[in-house]
């Protein structure tokens, strides 16, 4: 099977031996706590989870900056997007401080993690004007970019170490059938005796050309599974629910999929929407739960206008140094059902056809046929999946 990212075995920050793990959460009950911002918290789910090795804890300043920057901590360490614990005000917190990290999305908000804080350091403005460029880019300050808006409501004050976690917040509760860590999906892949796997990223259900996409990439690259792999933290407003996608992509796979040729999971992180990065930081982490290719395609984790369509595509080819991963990329142009040929293809590779030979449909004229009713035509999108939609957009009336 493919190495993780940056070790020889997968190092999640879990504590799984349950007498340790109840040890600390007695630990935490006694020690300075604070209550993390959604981002912190999904960044130790994703440690705790292996998705992040081999990073043993949250980045210090220079590490965030020097990634940033350059897409490499100040050890060498190949990582596209800064992993933070970032507060308005650290109190009475020092250096040296044993902390317990108490979960923002959990009423009650339990201790999540326990920390040892190495260093506490401030961003000055200009810094985090910085990484909102690079991480960002190209135009950090343009209005409504959720990615940004979410960054810099943190704080600027930055608490780096090591963590052990003891939970994973409320996505192993509320998505006990599709959450997965790294971890698991990697013995699940043993387990099936898939040597060649292809994973899918998704925060919205999978209409027909992303169905049809995932069968091309399985037949074309020989993989002897899928990994379809959705996101299950924090969207923009307006975005799916994730039991709602949940169900309409299991309707999918159990209706149009072979038997044990894909798998539907989940993670537990929230959405950065930073397009070509968050594209660079997916490919990092799938490759950590065991995924040797990867479906990158049109907008990937893109936010209204703010990237070019396959800017995601081309930073691999650009920016991302050879050899700095394992995983390969598979690049995926926008597909579509062609009406001249009476099937879903990539549209760049029919150069006879015009806009008017294929079935286009906006995101915002499918949500208004769906909130109305009217089922997308059986070339958009299967008819199984339309009704789970449609109940949904029914239910919110």
């Amino acid at each position: 099977m493919i190495k993780p990212h940056g070790s020889d075995e997968l190092n999640p920050l879990f504590v799984y031996d349950s007498a340790e793990n109840e040890a600390l959460q007695k630990e935490a009950d006694n020690l300075a706590s604070i209550i993390v911002s959604s981002a912190t918290a999904a960044n130790a789910v994703m440690l705790g989870a292996g998705y992040f090795n081999p990073l043993t804890g949250y980045m210090t300043k220079a590490d965030a900056l020097s990634v940033a920057a350059d897409m490499k901590t100040t050890s060498g360490l190949f990582w596209p997007t800064p992993v933070l614990n970032l507060v308005e005000d650290a109190g009475n917190i020092k250096v040296g401080d044993r902390i317990a990290l108490k979960d923002p999305n959990v009423d009650g908000n339990p201790v999540l993690a326990v920390m040892d804080v190495e260093s506490i350091e401030e961003f000055s403005d200009a810094e985090m004007a910085l990484m909102s460029e690079k991480v960002y880019a190209p135009s950090p300050d343009e209005d409504g970019h959720p990615g940004v808006e979410a960054f810099n409501a943190q704080g600027k004050v930055c608490l780096s170490g090591p963590i052990q976690v003891l939970n994973f917040s409320y996505f192993q509760t509320e998505f006990p059938d599709t959450f997965r860590t790294a971890v698991e999906i990697r013995n699940e892949i043993a387990e099936r005796g898939w040597e060649k796997i292809v994973a899918f990223q998704t925060r919205n259900p999978m209409h027909l050309a992303h169905e049809e996409l995932c069968h091309m990439a399985m037949d074309r690259l020989g993989c002897d599974g899928l990994v379809i792999h959705m996101l299950l933290g924090k969207l923009k407003p307006g975005d799916i629910p994730a039991p709602v996608r949940d169900a309409a992509i299991r309707k999918m796979v159990e209706l149009y999929f072979p038997k044990n040729s894909a798998m539907v999971t989940g993670y537990g992180f929230d959405m950065l929407y930073a397009g070509p990065r968050e594209g660079v930081l997916h490919a990092v982490f799938r490759q950590n739960m065991g995924a040797t290719h990867f479906i990158i395609g049109r907008d990937h984790a893109g936010v209204g206008d703010h990237y070019g369509a396959f800017d995601a595509q081309t930073i691999f080819e650009k920016e991302v140094p050879a050899g700095a991963l394992d995983i390969e990329i598979f690049n995926a142009d926008h597909t579509a059902y062609s009406k001249k040929l009476d099937k879903v293809i990539m549209m760049c590779e029919a150069p006879d056809h015009t806009k008017e030979d294929f079935v286009l449909l906006s995101g915002t004229k499918v949500r208004e046929m769906l909130g109305n009713g009217i089922a997308p035509p059986k070339e958009f999108s299967r008819p199984e999946v339309a009704q789970i939609l449609m109940d949904y957009y029914e239910s919110i009336k």
